[in-house]
């Protein structure tokens, strides 16, 4: 399944759970973790690495005998999160006083790195693209601006009416100096109407880079979740009015960690990317 609607993928406390294991690829993960006030959750990382990134509310998360305090925020709309950093190999607890939503996006991994905070106001953010396709980026855990073995995590805000992803971009290839081979994961909210509080949508293509390859074109609301396992992935359209958000999650199989892409040929890059 490379569409997975809000609730396909719920798994006890988390309304989405996606293991590579499950969707038949080798390292990206996500699992989208809802606490009640006062509630609270136990995982083990196994051999996968994690960031905790709240998307609403704060939470403080406890490992290995220290307790990271996470200030989170009101909603993605309101600006970066802090997050915290959990290796594999470890057990690890969750808990929110006033209940929260929490992204935890994961890879696995060979290496084992420390357990650290990530402060919100270190989080690089850039704009990125012109006019119809602007768009800003949170670089939480990009591949050049904080220390993990295998995972990337990034944050893109769409304003309404905007293209992003765009030019449409692929990296399903082993390339050294050009392309790296990274899946991909899509977690998508959309922000409602002010008035009345009326939910929005979006729009995500996939196409064919390969004979047989991925073929999308999907309409997504808040919860939705896209898996890029290869193809030509842009543009993420954003429905006029409704600022769209999403959490990419990206690993892949090469011997480094790096964002590597291939635009698409038939697109023009001026000014988009």
């Amino acid at each position: 399944m490379t569409y997975v609607p809000r609730g396909a993928a719920a798994d006890g406390p988390y309304a989405v759970f996606v293991d590579p294991d499950r969707v038949g690829w080798s390292r990206a993960g996500l699992r989208v973790l809802e606490l009640g006030p006062g509630q609270r959750h136990a995982f083990d990382t196994g051999t996968s690495e994690w960031i905790v990134l709240p998307l609403a509310g704060g939470c403080s998360v406890n490992t290995e005998g220290r307790t990271i305090e996470l200030v989170g925020r009101d909603s993605v709309f309101s600006g970066t999160s802090d997050f915290a950093y959990l290796p594999r190999d470890t057990s690890a607890e969750i808990s929110s006083g006033a209940g929260g939503r929490f992204a935890l996006a994961g890879a696995k991994c060979g290496r084992r790195l420390p357990v650290r905070h990530g402060p919100a106001p270190e989080v690089p953010v850039e704009a990125r693209g012109s006019g119809g396709c602007a768009r800003q980026v949170r670089n939480v855990a990009a591949a050049d601006t904080f220390d993990c073995d295998q995972l990337i995590a990034v944050e893109v805000i769409t304003p309404g009416g905007n293209w992003s992803s765009y030019p449409p971009h692929k990296h399903d290839e082993h390339r050294p100096g050009v392309e790296s081979q990274l899946e991909e994961i899509y977690y998508f909210e959309i922000e409602p109407d002010p008035v009345g509080g009326v939910g929005g949508y979006g729009y995500q293509r996939v196409s064919p880079s390969r004979p047989g390859g991925t073929d999308l074109l999907a309409e997504v609301r808040t919860g939705d979740t896209v898996l890029v396992p290869d193809g030509w992935h842009g543009p993420s359209i954003a429905q006029p009015g409704h600022t769209m958000y999403y959490l990419n999650v990206m690993a892949g199989p090469g011997p480094e960690r790096e964002w590597r892409i291939c635009f698409h040929p038939d697109h023009t890059t001026e000014g988009y990317r």
